[in-house]
């Protein structure tokens, strides 16, 4: 029996009806040409006979001395594979909203601690020759990215390669100690077990530098977020939306504006959130602050092993009416903001950002939310997939929505993804406090043209 960490102990203990602590993720194939009505149910059965579960896959928290839990980890070696592995259909005429619809249940319901933490679904009956795979697996097992890697380790290059891997075969690869591969949420958490570490990181030696990141260079910092309908109390029901674009298109700004693919991602949700509050008279004065993770690395170590990734807070300028103005005050914050950090020495950098962040943790503490000031509005995270068509037993990977956690106060998180050619948006809000969520995918559309528009492409 293993005892369960403290960090994973916080997704456990954190969990409730309202709080449902799994990462998920929605894949979109297209069945490859020739394929019959019967490649679907042939390709859950084949995966459902891998039955080589890596530890990961079997443990479930244990009830020790008559009823304690969130102690130790139990493992299963009998995995009831039926149980985690389904295999289902939508209804007749199987539109994409009736998938997305489906998720959005799947994706806020708990899951069953007597078992281990995970399930997967295959959805048949959609339109186009498609089919879809909804997977859920609960935080103190895997990271966000850390799962969307595994997903992706199951794919193949080659259309012609016809060996069906299951990811539940597959070991995960070890987190990198420096930090890097871990999600949004995941690195937020952690800092709640983190601060005492990160404080004292700052060091006596390292006080004038961090004065000077704070006060001098007017670092962004937490608690400075206007309250807006998504940092207030949450249900448990969810409801997802997801849609790409062509990675192309965000290029064509990036290089006629000056500015990062990042830049430009920002000022796309940007201008979705304006629009989203505008339309319910609910928009602030002052510009939403977002959560951005972002690398620390400066010109000076580009070519250094290792990961220098930190979570950076920047205004995302929604006070702004003007799309370009938008765009170039989204670039200052956030290059403002990391160039503060990129002067700092390593460890004072990632101590900061940690200090920066760990407010998130209060969400979890009675009383909190509604009772003080966001530390941010939302969190938004770009996170590097395959660059290249990726194919599972030859269907073609079309789309590969990333669905992560919301909480208290935080009651919508956006999470792309790039994919070949294309950027996939996945978005989770609450089904209560952030009503008709997927009207946010034709504000992004509508944020996008006027980006080009204001650039010029």
């Amino acid at each position: 029996m293993e005892l369960i960490s403290p960090t994973d102990l916080i997704f456990l203990a954190g969990e409730s009806r309202e709080h449902p602590m799994h990462v998920g993720g929605l894949s979109l194939y297209e069945l490859p040409e020739g394929a019959g009505p019967e490649f679907v149910r042939e390709l859950y059965e084949q995966v459902a006979a891998v039955g080589d579960f890596q530890p990961t896959f079997r443990k479930h928290p244990a009830a020790l001395l008559g009823g304690i839990t969130n102690v130790a980890w139990s493992y299963d070696n009998d995995i009831d594979i039926d149980y985690h592995m389904r295999r289902s259909a939508l209804p007749n005429p199987g539109r994409i909203r009736d998938l997305l619809e489906l998720t959005s249940r799947l994706h806020g319901t708990l899951l069953d601690r007597h078992r281990p933490l995970w399930e997967a679904n295959i959805i048949e009956g959609l339109p186009d020759r498609q089919f879809a795979v909804y997977t859920k697996i609960h935080h103190a097992l895997l990271d966000g990215v850390s799962a969307l890697k595994l997903t992706e380790r199951t794919l193949s290059t080659d259309p012609d390669d016809t060996e069906v891997r299951a990811p539940w075969a597959l070991a995960p690869k070890k987190r990198d100690k420096s930090g890097g591969g871990s999600s949004a949420v995941g690195n937020l958490l952690r800092t709640v077990t983190d601060t005492a570490g990160s404080v004292a990181a700052l060091a006596p030696s390292t006080v004038k530098l961090a004065r000077a990141a704070l006060i001098e260079q007017q670092l962004t910092l937490p608690f400075g977020a206007p309250k807006t309908m998504f940092n207030g109390k949450i249900g448990g029901a969810r409801r997802v939306a997801a849609q790409s674009w062509p990675v192309e298109r965000v290029k064509r700004i990036k290089q006629a504006a000056g500015v990062t693919l990042n830049d430009v991602v920002l000022a796309m949700c940007s201008g979705a959130l304006r629009a989203y509050l505008l339309e319910r008279h609910a928009l602030p004065e002052a510009p939403l602050i977002a959560m951005v993770p972002v690398s620390l690395r400066s010109e000076a170590d580009a070519h250094a092993g290792g990961n220098q990734v930190g979570s950076i807070l920047c205004s995302l300028a929604t006070d702004v009416e003007d799309p370009a103005v938008r765009l170039a005050t989204i670039r200052d914050s956030i290059s403002g903001n990391k160039k503060v950090f990129s002067e700092l020495p390593k460890m004072q950098a990632l101590a900061l950002s940690a200090a920066l962040l760990s407010p998130l943790g209060l969400v979890l503490l009675p009383g909190i939310v509604g009772n003080t000031p966001p530390p941010f509005n939302i969190v938004i995270s770009n996170v590097p997939g395959p660059r290249q068509p990726m194919y599972w037993k030859g269907a073609r990977l079309t789309g590969n929505y990333p669905l992560s956690i919301v909480l208290d106060g935080q009651a919508v998180n956006i999470t792309l993804v790039s994919n070949g050619d294309q950027l996939d948006f996945g978005i989770v809000g609450c089904r209560r406090s952030v009503p008709s969520l997927q009207r946010l995918l034709g504000h992004l559309e509508d944020a996008l043209k006027d980006l080009e528009r204001a650039v010029g492409v």
